[in-house]
């Protein structure tokens, strides 16, 4: 099929896909962008289309598959929307005012991470500042892995501290 028919094909085919966008997404909004997102693919991965098969089809099932990534996208940056709103729950709880029961926590914990051995404490630091695991194991050349491990292993251990010392 050369590009002309190929073209001519989707544009004549246009409406019919809209009206599918549509069953698929109940909003006229959502239907066009999916249109023109399936006409975009069909486009891009023309040469993908073998000849002598149902071009419809071909193109329906562009929709559908672009429809159903969409849908598993909006879950994921839902969930991940869910997440970094407990976080900031989280956050908000623990930036609380400085009051003197807030301070003799706070200097607890500082007590427990001193008592941590510096090969826990410094990646465990560094993590809490900002530092990405490739950024820490760059700068004290250890492995990927082994940061992440004695990050973990730090928490758990200044959890054990913090809890035998009764710090919620």
């Amino acid at each position: 099929m050369s590009t002309l028919e190929f073209q001519q094909h989707l544009v004549s085919l246009r409406q019919q896909l809209y009206y599918f966008a549509l069953s698929l997404t109940k909003d006229r909004d959502d239907a066009q962008d999916l249109l023109q997102e399936s006409i975009l693919r069909a486009l891009t991965y023309r040469d993908k289309f073998q000849d002598n098969t149902n071009f419809k089809a071909w193109l329906y099932t562009i929709m559908k598959n672009t429809f159903i990534n969409d849908h598993r996208r909006g879950k994921r940056t839902a969930a991940l929307m869910d997440r970094v709103e407990q976080e900031r729950t989280v956050v908000s709880k623990v930036q609380m005012p400085s009051s003197p029961d807030n301070l003799v926590r706070m200097g607890e914990i500082q007590t427990s991470l001193s008592k941590l051995d510096t090969a826990f404490r410094e990646p465990f630091t560094m993590h809490h500042e900002g530092y990405k695991y490739h950024e820490i194991a760059d700068k004290l050349g250890i492995p990927i892995g082994t940061v992440k491990s004695r990050i973990f292993q730090a928490r758990q251990r200044l959890m054990g501290m913090l809890t035998d010392k009764n710090v919620h």
